[in-house]
């Protein structure tokens, strides 16, 4: 059942990037307790920021099919701007587009979300041949292999922090704003049979 904290965590504005963490996670202990405000997501709403949006967090989350970002924090539309690829992993296009979401639309986090299962991370973990360009996603994925020494679960987490770091240290506009107060880099992993979003420490 709903409970009223639960629709007004929804409805308040997220003014800081604490509030905005804060946000994501109250969406995502209903999405696990099966409590989903599913908010937001009707043509009305569309219809009225057609014209723009504002959203109050971005995400670099992995292209697999079981990793619906909206609804893993039951979020709506215009709530968060999603880039997604392969193993979650940065590139020049990712960070591009969230450096868009930082200076542009003013989001308040950007979020790293790796998840279990991630086929990405076991392809590199296993190292065996695979056809066309697959093993392109393996050298951004390899440091976080080294670190876990081969372990597929630490590999997962270790992906995430990484790519999170690095988000966080080498964009000039991400850094500067991080500084300043007004966004905050953060990471964590989703796990499939669960539903929940464990946070990664990044320091």
């Amino acid at each position: 059942m709903i409970s009223d904290s639960d629709i007004e965590s929804y409805w308040e504005e997220a003014d800081t990037p604490e509030q905005a963490l804060a946000r994501l996670y109250a969406g995502n202990r209903r999405f696990v307790a099966g409590n989903m405000l599913a908010p937001r997501r009707n043509i009305e709403h569309l219809q009225q920021i057609a014209g723009g949006q504002r959203p109050f967090a971005a995400f670099l989350g992995c292209a697999d099919s079981r990793v619906p970002v909206e609804i893993i924090f039951d979020q709506g539309f215009g709530d968060i701007f999603v880039a997604r690829v392969a193993g979650n992993i940065v590139s020049a296009e990712v960070v591009g587009s969230l450096e868009f979401a930082s200076e542009l639309l003013g989001v308040k986090v950007i979020y790293v979300l790796g998840h279990t299962a991630c086929g990405a991370v076991t392809a590199t973990v296993k190292g065996e041949e695979v056809p066309g360009l697959i093993s392109s996603l393996f050298y951004h994925i390899k440091p976080a292999v080294r670190m876990a020494r081969g372990d597929l679960q630490r590999s997962i987490v270790e992906n995430a922090r990484i790519q999170a770091q690095l988000l966080a240290e080498t964009s000039s506009v991400i850094a500067k704003r991080v500084r300043a107060g007004l966004l905050v880099v953060a990471a964590g992993v989703y796990d499939l049979a669960s539903g929940l979003v464990t946070p990664i420490d990044l320091d």
